[in-house]
């Protein structure tokens, strides 16, 4: 009888769900674990002898200054336009669920640049940094823009974080609203026959009734920052010398601009448990307090 049961629950999985499986082992399981093999070998790319070296490819990976640098502007990078995204996304959602007068065009308005890919994204910026910005700086004589700020060290990163920004709280935007509209109007009508102003309804009983979105959304930017490359390949492509080079162009540069794939793929290993640590631990730590809300 139990093993009739369990042929049944095996034919239901492999009919709802066995399609699925197959597909995600093949290009994402597989893959990881091929790309966890490479880091033992000294593997070119091209060629096809994959010689077996162990470890050299981690010791040459924390031994490499160039990546721990990028690293780190990765992770700096990272915390800015994670608070920024979350705080323009969340503000956004305010505005539109407050009843403002067509809201649904803002909605669609504000989303529509997380619609743009990151390499077109990139080079558009590009041009309203070093053209239309340096232009109205020169016609109005605001020295702060008479010269292009991915021409500096700090302006390149600077770009790179307004960028994500304009990109990214559109969609969190989308996430803080499903949030607000969860929130019971008759909650909110007590609060406000007790007493409460708009600022305490918001913060003291909608925001904590918004755990979960804040949890989803400080999960996706994260996650989306950390392992930025696209818009940093089109808008900076890692300039001014090198000072604006993230962890993944590293990694890419690593393993197919130097043909170092062992050591690209060790690094690229590091960024992806780096990113999954902090990733899981804001979701431990943002449920805990979904519980308590």
């Amino acid at each position: 009888m139990k093993t009739n049961t369990m042929s049944y629950k095996c034919k239901q999985f492999m009919m709802f769900a066995g399609a699925t499986t197959v597909i995600f082992s093949a290009v994402v399981i597989v893959p990881f674990l091929y790309g966890v093999y490479l880091t033992f070998t000294s593997w070119d790319g091209v060629s096809t002898s994959k010689p077996f070296v162990g470890l050299t490819n981690y010791l040459s990976t924390f031994s490499d200054a160039a990546y721990w640098h990028a690293l780190g502007r990765t992770i700096i990078y990272s915390v800015i336009a994670v608070v920024l995204v979350n705080l323009v996304a969340f503000l956004l959602a305010f505005l539109v669920t407050s009843g403002v007068k067509g809201q649904n065009f803002f909605r669609a308005g504000f989303f529509i640049p997380n619609l743009i890919g990151g390499i077109v994204l990139g080079y558009v910026w590009k041009f309203v940094f070093n053209r239309a910005f340096v232009a109205v700086g020169n016609a109005l004589s605001i020295e702060a823009l008479s010269t292009s700020w991915l021409a500096t060290t700090n302006g390149a990163m600077l770009c790179l974080i307004i960028v994500s920004v304009w990109q990214y709280a559109g969609y969190m935007m989308l996430i803080y609203v499903a949030g607000f509209m969860s929130v019971s109007a008759d909650v909110l009508e007590a609060a406000r026959i007790d007493g409460c102003t708009n600022f305490q309804s918001v913060v003291r009983i909608s925001m904590p009734l918004m755990v979960s979105s804040f949890v989803q959304c400080l999960f996706l930017t994260i996650t989306r920052c950390f392992m930025v490359y696209d818009v940093n390949l089109s808008l900076t492509n890692g300039e001014p010398f090198g000072s604006s080079v993230m962890a993944a162009m590293h990694v890419y540069n690593q393993a197919f601009t130097y043909k170092n794939y062992g050591t690209g793929q060790a690094e690229a290993l590091i960024l992806f448990i780096v990113c999954a640590v902090v990733g899981v631990l804001q979701v431990h730590i943002g449920k805990k307090a979904e519980v308590s809300a």
